[in-house]
């Protein structure tokens, strides 16, 4: 029982998530594993062009190597989900245009209804988008229950050891990440219950810290933040400090300067053909379309990757990882040419699906 193509604009994890524990099956298991895996891919494409927006690419910047981090970050919680799907026997879905994720818009599966995840430099007000993304007690969002996207990671966790019966050595990537990136980066094979329970508590405590801690406990560095803390600093310019007074964590210590960036423009549903005051000419049609290129083959390198035999697809890996640096480079030159309409801002990557 594989699993289809499902639709990146609905409802469905709201859905899931009103089914009592007891009550899911095998297949909806496997479609919360797909929804999942939407999920992560969805938080790429605006992290990674806020991240390509920056001018100052030096690790030792701060915001530069946080965010450049949680992007890794995102990339492993990707394939840790994808090796949970693949190890129950389902099939991983990337490139069909009713599941490449659609800008601005909402996140998949109805989480944070009322939430516009759109794509523009970095910016204050893109940072703390980023963070109500991530933010661990907010209506991250289910409107029925008001769920987070730590409890949808919760209930997987709470229903697998039913079908733990499932796992098997089928369609496994294995690739290193953990030495550059940090401890649980790395995406390795989930063919029994406790590596899928373990790879699901590191890709929660990843994004909203713990209960005790704001710091990410599975981290490139000590005292690295989880991805909403990080975020969190960027948006309030001040660096997160513990308050005596309150018993709190608040951003209240030394300011947190944002580097230079090219002012990167919203960019328009469908892209900036859609909008007639800033349609591109053709020189930069032609840059955006070599970037929307790269992407659209990266994701078909990624699906071919979890659908080879365990051991074969970390060559696919590879080469996705080779097109994520070809699309950085397409997305700087795209970063460098002022919007018509208002030269104040420039375009930015579209991030649009291509079909071969």
């Amino acid at each position: 029982m594989a699993t289809g193509v499902l639709d990146y604009e609905s409802d469905a994890i709201v859905q899931l998530m009103s089914i009592t524990e007891d009550d899911w099956t095998e297949q909806e298991l496997k479609d919360a594993l797909q929804r999942a895996i939407m999920l992560e891919l969805s938080t790429i494409p605006p992290y990674a062009t806020a991240l390509w927006s920056i001018l100052d690419r030096d690790d030792d910047e701060p915001v530069f190597h946080g965010i450049k981090e949680i992007v890794f970050d995102e990339m492993s919680h990707f394939g840790l989900v994808c090796n949970m799907l693949t190890a129950i026997g389902g099939t991983v879905h990337l490139t069909d245009p009713a599941t490449v994720p659609k800008y601005p818009g909402e996140l998949p599966g109805g989480v944070n209804p009322g939430l516009e995840v759109f794509l523009s430099g970095l910016s204050r007000e893109s940072a703390d988008l980023f963070a109500r993304i991530e933010k661990p007690e907010h209506p991250l969002a289910f409107a029925r229950d008001g769920n987070t996207i730590g409890a949808f990671y919760q209930r997987i966790a709470d229903v697998f050891p039913r079908f733990a019966g499932l796992l098997h050595d089928r369609n496994q990537v294995t690739f290193p990440l953990g030495s550059t990136h940090g401890a649980g980066n790395d995406i390795v094979p989930l063919t029994t219950l406790p590596a899928v329970l373990h790879a699901i508590e590191i890709i929660k405590a990843q994004g909203e810290g713990t209960a005790a801690s704001p710091e990410n406990p599975f981290p490139g560095e000590p005292g690295e933040l989880a991805h909403y803390y990080t975020f969190k600093e960027i948006a309030e310019g001040r660096r997160l400090v513990f308050d005596e007074a309150t018993q709190k964590f608040v951003c209240n210590g030394p300011e947190v300067p944002l580097p230079a960036n090219s002012p990167v423009g919203r960019v328009p549903g469908g892209g900036w053909a859609n909008d007639p005051r800033n349609a591109p000419d053709q020189p930069t049609a032609v840059l955006l379309h070599e970037f929307n290129q790269h992407y659209s083959d990266m994701l078909r390198a990624l699906e071919q990757a979890w659908s080879v035999p365990s051991g074969q697809g970390a060559g696919p890996v590879v080469a996705a990882r080779t097109l994520m640096g070809k699309m950085r480079t397409s997305a700087q030159k795209i970063n460098a040419v002022r919007l018509p309409a208002d030269p104040r801002f420039t375009y930015g990557p579209e991030w649009l699906f291509v079909a071969p």
